[in-house]
């Protein structure tokens, strides 16, 4: 082979492997890490992750949407005595919303995991968590909630399948499952 053919070949399968590897990149960045999926505590952590965001930046919509089912329910608690019923699309819609009402771009926004709880039999899944959200820089204390996640594990991975949200009050305790644990 001339010396110029195979210097040119070279470099082709140098942009070759480039373009493979920012295609890959560029994949990976839309949905998350498959490890976090492989369990439901993994998948139920890596939602709490991705909707927490630092200020000047929101999460990735897609990456939220990607864990979820396609027919997937999120059940919010919005108001001290009523509940609202959303579809993932509903509820990305309405967390941007949020975001934009509480000005939550400029400031970020973090949702912590403080206990969780999970059941798995077979292909199924309950996740129960006890949640800490606040607005950093707010006057608004931090907010704590609890969570029910129901997952299905298809096609390898586990999918959230529904959400339903409470909130404690005084006369709605956090459940004693999620209450802290004393040795």
């Amino acid at each position: 082979m001339p010396k110029d053919a195979s210097s040119g070949n070279a470099v082709r399968l140098v942009l070759t492997v480039a373009l493979c590897l920012c295609a890959n990149a560029s994949i990976g960045a839309q949905t998350p890490a498959g490890e976090t999926l492989q369990t439901p505590d993994g998948l139920v952590r890596e939602t709490y992750d991705i909707v927490t965001f630092e200020a000047g930046t929101t999460p990735d919509w897609d990456n939220v949407r990607s864990m979820f089912i396609d027919d997937a329910v999120i059940v919010l608690r919005t108001s001290k005595d009523s509940t609202t019923v959303f579809s993932v699309d509903g509820f990305v819609d309405d967390f941007v919303a949020f975001i934009e009402r509480a000005d939550a771009e400029r400031t970020g926004f973090t949702e912590n995991i403080i206990r969780m709880e999970s059941t798995e039999f077979g292909d199924m899944a309950h996740v129960l968590v006890l949640y800490e959200a606040s607005i950093p820089g707010s006057e608004r204390p931090p907010q704590q909630g609890v969570d029910s996640f129901q997952l299905i594990k298809k096609a390898d991975r586990w999918w959230i399948v529904s959400i339903t949200n409470e909130i404690p009050t005084e006369h709605r305790p956090i459940p004693a499952i999620l209450r802290e644990r004393r040795s």
